[in-house]
């Protein structure tokens, strides 16, 4: 996992070293939650990171970078589990024009998460580390897709789902449920 989390830094950086790749820094707001159970509420947290975007042409990009983000769910008057990933998606991203200083993006792609840590808290008190020996996996992976402006050429804003593919903890039979998230970020391009 370490050896396959290095090699994709990596590639990003040799990527970089092109004209044609641009880094940005993005933050925001995340909605997230559970697939396929029902006592579970959306949990709002954060996304922050740095996002490269490597032009093909005019109209075609490979979009990727580094995005810490807080996911996770909550069961009302009972407790909230906030995991922290690292996510690193793998986009191919499609750019219309709007105007001259304005471009509509759609992307979609894949995304690899990384568990870093976070706390699931009781609201009678306590708590406890998400991930762990009986706690979730570390690793997720799924679908992410968007839509976005980029303004200027270097102001962005997008609206971002990801629908993970993988369950976070073992389950031996019945639904399995998936992280599912919803993000709006503000990003600067460099």
């Amino acid at each position: 996992m370490k050896k396959f989390f290095m090699t994709a830094i990596l590639a990003m950086f040799a990527l970089a070293g092109f004209s044609q790749a641009r880094w940005d820094a993005r933050v925001g707001v995340n909605f997230s939650n559970l697939t396929k159970v029902k006592e579970t509420k959306a949990l709002p947290g954060f996304t922050l990171g740095l996002g490269m975007d490597y032009g093909i042409n005019e109209s075609w990009s490979f979009q990727s970078g580094l995005m810490f983000a807080s996911k996770g769910y909550k069961v009302k008057d009972i407790y909230k589990e906030r995991p922290v990933y690292l996510d690193i998606p793998i986009l191919g991203a499609y750019k219309i024009s709007v105007s001259e200083n304005t471009k509509f993006v759609i992307n979609a792609g894949p995304y690899l998460s990384f568990g870093l840590g976070g706390k699931t808290k009781y609201d009678k008190g306590g708590d406890h580390k998400v991930f762990g020996d009986e706690g979730w996996k570390r690793f997720d992976l799924g679908i992410q897709y968007g839509i976005g402006f980029e303004l200027s050429d270097h102001y962005l804003v997008n609206l971002t789902g990801q629908h993970g593919f993988i369950c976070p903890w073992d389950v031996d039979e019945g639904d399995k449920p998936k992280n599912m998230n919803f993000a709006i970020s503000l990003g600067y391009r460099f």
